[in-house]
């Protein structure tokens, strides 16, 4: 298995929590797909579409991560170029706390 996919597994070990995100991660790529989709086809009236499962798919996301015990992924990122404390596996799982990444 390739390093960030044990990471990643690591980091959704609640079983709702992988629930959630193997609903919303396919809803947030859809969302992506169907913008550019809409943009080639000029159709700048359903923004809403593409907007809605973007909100829906980082919800689900995000509601994960509040069962999980740990911060997403982006915000990790973004905690770790401010030089924050960040969360990556939920303490409940180990104590794997303040430590990179793997991408």
């Amino acid at each position: 298995m390739p390093q960030w996919l044990s990471n990643w597994f690591e980091r959704h070990q609640h079983p709702a929590s992988l629930l959630l995100h193997l609903v919303g991660i396919p809803l947030t790529v859809a969302a992506a797909a169907l913008a550019v989709v809409q943009l080639w086809q000029w159709r700048w009236d359903l923004w809403w579409r593409p907007a809605g499962l973007l909100i829906v798919g980082y919800l689900l996301q995000w509601i994960g991560h509040l069962i999980e015990g740990n911060d997403m992924g982006e915000l990790i990122l973004v905690k770790k170029r401010l030089g924050r404390p960040y969360v990556a596996v939920s303490p409940k799982y180990g104590e794997k706390t303040d430590r990179p990444l793997d991408i």
